[in-house]
């Protein structure tokens, strides 16, 4: 007996009303989607979180002995038009208008082409889900975008990194979402389960 088609995204049995990609995946594409446009979305959130030391959970500025830049870097990076956030959806939109699903438009401010973007990936979503050959792609490449808002925005703080030692003595800093890393001094390479065996330092027992 032939396996059971699984999902493209998460692996998981599909059944017989499902295609591609399981109830739970496309409903979850869905609602990382609607959390990006609109003026209480999370990219119109990226202007209350360009300053430093903003309530979004930027980096404070008391106490530093050198004057602080006047915005934060990498949220200034996420509002620009080739930035991480805009950039790859409106190239999913141009993918997806190959396939005859939906309309670039750059025009308008950048709000107004995020929601633009937003809106035709949404409406064209379900067709995806079922039929385009890239969707687990375009599932995990929105994830990482939310996962980079929620942080800059305070939503989500970054991941805590713990130092280890490598086999070689020095010392690496890994979290629980890395898929591994690798040793700039001697070269070697921890996939994910390698990784959290390693050991602890002092400092992170303490």
């Amino acid at each position: 007996m032939d396996a059971p088609a699984a999902c493209i995204v998460c692996a998981t049995g599909l059944y017989d009303t499902e295609e591609q990609t399981c109830r739970p995946c496309t409903e979850r594409v869905a609602a990382n989607l609607r959390a990006l446009p609109g003026p209480q979305g999370l990219y119109a959130q990226l202007a209350d979180a360009l300053h430093p030391g903003s309530s979004s959970g930027g980096p404070a500025v008391s106490g530093s002995r050198t004057a602080p830049l006047p915005v934060r870097l990498e949220v200034l990076n996420a509002m620009t038009e080739r930035g991480p956030v805009l950039g790859p959806l409106e190239g999913w939109v141009r993918d997806w208008e190959q396939h005859g699903r939906a309309t670039v438009d750059e025009t308008g401010t950048l709000q107004q082409r995020l929601d633009h973007a937003v809106g035709t990936l949404r409406f064209n979503l379900n067709w995806a889900a079922a039929q385009h050959p890239a969707f687990a792609d375009f599932a995990d490449e929105l994830h990482l975008i939310l996962r980079r808002l929620r942080t800059a925005t305070g939503a989500e703080k970054p991941p805590v990194k713990v130092p280890v030692a490598c086999h070689c003595g020095q010392i690496l800093r890994v979290s629980l979402d890395m898929d591994g890393i690798d040793c700039r001094h001697c070269g070697a390479g921890y996939g994910r389960d390698e990784m959290l065996h390693l050991t602890p330092t002092r400092r992170a027992a303490a």
